[in-house]
């Protein structure tokens, strides 16, 4: 079952990593009717587009792998609107999966875990 409130706090222990990474935060939770993103940042002129996932320990996978194939066309979706709407659709972008895992205290950051297909 899934806890809104522990994804609020895995967002939050993202974002201070990002931060603490250079990353410059522009977004957090951008909703749409498409999707949401939970967190759009900055980082050497890459627009970086971030599904946060935390689990307790990975008895039932890594949190990385709850990005599913539906998961990432609404995450694409949304982000696409995203770039329309400041009018910036010709910028260089990733999407990446920041995933926490508590019972081992780590945090990691996998970047380009999904692309944006034509």
């Amino acid at each position: 079952m899934y806890d809104k409130n522990k994804g609020f706090e895995y967002e939050k222990i993202a974002e201070k990593y990002l931060l603490e990474n250079n990353f410059n935060i522009k977004n957090r939770n951008f909703f749409c009717r498409l999707g949401e993103i939970d967190i759009i940042a900055e980082k050497d002129g890459v627009t970086h587009f971030i599904e946060v996932k935390g689990r307790i320990n990975t008895k039932h996978g890594y949190p990385r792998e709850a990005v599913t194939p539906y998961k990432q066309r609404r995450i694409i979706s949304a982000a696409k609107y995203y770039l329309m709407q400041i009018g910036r659709d010709d910028i260089f972008c990733q999407f990446d999966v920041v995933e926490i895992i508590q019972e081992e205290n780590s945090i990691n950051i996998v970047e380009n875990a999904f692309w944006l297909s034509s």
